[in-house]
Parts: C-alpha cells; structure tokens; sequence
C-alpha cells in the first residue's frame, strides 16, 4: 500500500541506467525504456537518465524526438510536448569531458531538438588529489558525485580520508553497492561505515550497481537464466540506514543491523513515518534526509524495482 512516508522515501531516487550492466541496452531501447517510465504510474520515483559523456551525441541522435519539445513525433507529442526537460547524469573521468557536456547542454536548450539538460555529473577519481583539480574544472551550475576508490587504493582501506577531501565543496560522495560477481559487493558494515563519514562531513550521497531490489536477500547476479546467485543489499535498506545516520545519529553498528535487515515486513511505512525494529522516522525526518543527504542510486531497470515493491507488499 502506498504510503506518504514511502513516496518521501522513494520519491526521485531512481536515476535509470539502462546502458550499464546487467541490463546493457543499446541506446535506442534504453531512450525508449526512460520516455514509457516518465510517463507511467510510478514516474515519480523516477530521477535522471545515466550516460555516459563520450555517449552524449549517440543519445541525442537516439532521443531528441522523445524529449519534450517542438520535435516530439506524433506517437509521442501529446506527452513530450508537455513534459519538464530530461535531466541527464553524465559519467566524466577527464576535464576534457566537460566540451561534451556543453555541447548536448547547447543543442538540448532548443525546444527544435528536444529539451534536455546534464546537470549532475558522476566523476571517477584516482584518489583524493585529483578532486580539486576536478571541481576547478565544473561549472558551479552542476553537481558532481565522486565515487569511492576501491578499498584497496584507499589509505589503510580506510573511507575517511576521501570523504574529508570532499567536505566543505558542492559536491557528494558515491558509493558503489554491487557489480556483476559476489565480491562486488561491499559489507554491511562496509556500507555503513561511507554513510556516518559522510554524515560527520555534511557530504551527500548517491549509491550505484546492485540496488535492483528493495530488501536484502539472495537473487540472481544477472538476467541469464542460470546465473549465480549472492546476496545483494536492499535499496530500502540502504536509504532508509541513511535517514536514520543522518536524523537520528545512527552509528555504523546500528546502520548495519539496518542494512543487514532481510524482511520486507519490518519495514512499516504509514503516512505519519516508517517503523523499523521500534525506532521511527517521522515523515519530516525522511523528508529532510532525501533532501540533503541521501539522495538517489542508479539502476539498470525501474519496472524491477517497482514490480518488486508490489510483490513485497510495499507498494
């Protein structure tokens, strides 16, 4: 049953990223897939389109004619006509990425090719010297996710010392959930441990690969039909441990008892606030939490998720 409290928790969190594996469509489906969700029922979980930068141009060849604007196609006009501007994150590793971003930015302002804009950035950093280089390099009008080193390029493994380079600018932290084998898929604690270095560095967070379903649990690593299986971590679980660190003080033992948590039952939403295990967040604690903090993950499907929620009684 949908509740006020879980569309404050869920509401915007998805950017779709089709493109990525496990999914991996080409663009034309992937354009096609984000045009039918923003104008389904559950669009309002719905955030931004993943690409790429060095993939900007293909996108736009693939989907001017879906994004709202004079352009839109007469099967598709009645709604692109009407509808907001796409709002794209795009992946940048080099500050020459940047001209890519302008460039489909200029092209996309035009109602005649279809409205469109990059306004959020996902940057891949060697190590925390190479973040001021990088914000030098971004316009102030975009807000860019650095994600983490692996654990092994970290200092002491240690999570700290990368978030603290980022504490103090316009920008937030992201954090890899999963991948395509087992050991891509961090700890509980491991988890925990980004939220409260966050938390204590007032830096915000975006999570990425894994989150395909709403509760801790085992599911399939891929949509083959014999593939292996591990334990992947619930995207309820882990946006909700992060309204708790960021409302409620939670440490990294008790986020990761969130974290851990494998039943969908224990996760009572109403539309006063959500329950777990006796403690509560009112609907303004989640509220404040989605705003500033725990912002959004990205996921190769958005009917998987919603479908599941359903099949959880969530939804």
């Amino acid at each position: 049953m949908e509740t006020r409290s879980l569309r404050s928790l869920l509401g915007g969190l998805i950017d779709y990223a089709g493109l990525f594996p496990p999914a991996k469509l080409a663009m034309q489906p992937a354009a096609e897939a984000y045009f039918r969700a923003l104008s389904g029922q559950h669009e309002w979980m719905l955030s931004r389109f993943v690409c790429p930068a060095d993939r900007l141009e293909e996108l736009s060849a693939a989907a001017s004619m879906l994004m709202p604007g004079t352009n839109a196609t007469s099967g598709y006009r009645e709604f692109a006509a009407a509808g907001e501007p796409w709002r794209i994150s795009a992946l940048i590793e080099k500050q020459e990425d940047m001209q890519l971003i302008d460039r489909f930015n200029q092209r996309h302002s035009r109602e005649d090719q279809g409205l469109a804009n990059v306004d959020v950035l996902e940057v891949k950093v060697e190590g925390a010297h190479r973040v001021d280089e990088m914000l030098d390099a971004i316009p102030e009008d975009m807000f860019p996710f650095f994600e983490v080193p692996p654990a092994e390029k970290l200092p002491g493994g240690d999570v700290r010392g990368f978030i603290a380079a980022l504490a103090g600018n316009s920008c937030g932290a992201k954090i890899r959930t999963g991948g395509l084998v087992e050991a891509a898929f961090p700890q509980p604690r491991q988890i925990a441990e980004f939220m409260v270095a966050c938390r204590q560095a007032e830096v915000p967070f975006k999570a990425t690969a894994g989150l395909h379903h709403p509760v801790r649990a085992s599911y399939p690593l891929t949509y083959e039909k014999d593939s292996p299986r591990c334990t992947m971590h619930g995207f309820m679980n882990v946006f909700v441990a992060g309204c708790f660190v960021f409302c409620q003080g939670f440490d990294v033992d008790e986020a990761a008892e969130v974290l851990k948590e494998n039943s969908a039952k224990a996760f009572i939403c109403t539309d006063q606030g959500l329950t777990w295990q006796n403690h509560v967040l009112d609907i303004t604690e989640i509220a404040r939490a989605r705003e500033a903090f725990a912002l959004s993950f990205g996921s190769c499907a958005f009917d998987d998720p919603v479908e599941d929620l359903k099949k959880a009684g969530l939804l």
